[in-house]
């Protein structure tokens, strides 16, 4: 499984709670472009319409930009593609006040692209300050240890 795209600071701003494996509606200029890694997950989410789960402001640059089609948008809304029970469930999940769903990375599983997403809650302030102690303090063990 290659990852062709990460979107980072979710792991940074976000606790993720649960993950699930999400096929993604693409034309094929797009797969071939996200397969040569021309995709980027910064500032997207996946939305809840008309239940289905959209990925919104995912950004995939056209394959090969003379051969594009005019009208092709590069940040169009994608579908995801989701069984019934998992759609159902995650949508429970959403109408929970705090958590959201945001997609973690996209890779490879054998020829087929695949989205991971993430059922999330935002770190708070201190939380955030904690953890990055909590790093700090055990980057400092271990060099400690190395010395000895």
């Amino acid at each position: 499984m290659a990852t062709l795209a990460e979107n980072r600071k979710v792991r940074f701003d976000f606790e993720m709670l649960e993950n699930y494996e999400a096929g993604i509606e693409l034309l094929g200029l797009e797969v071939k472009s996200i397969k040569a890694h021309r995709m980027s997950l910064d500032g997207s989410y996946v939305f809840p319409m008309r239940g289905e789960f959209w990925l919104v402001g995912a950004n995939i640059a056209p394959y090969q930009p003379n051969n594009t089609p005019k009208d092709y948008n590069q940040m169009r809304e994608r579908k995801l593609l989701l069984n019934k029970k998992e759609i159902n469930y995650l949508l429970g999940k959403v109408a929970q006040r705090g958590l959201t769903i945001l997609p973690v990375r996209v890779y490879t599983k054998g020829t087929i692209v695949k989205l991971e997403i993430a059922v999330a809650r935002k770190f708070k302030k201190h939380d955030k300050r904690e953890r990055i102690k909590e790093r700090e303090d055990a980057r400092k063990i271990e060099r400690t240890l190395k010395e000895i």
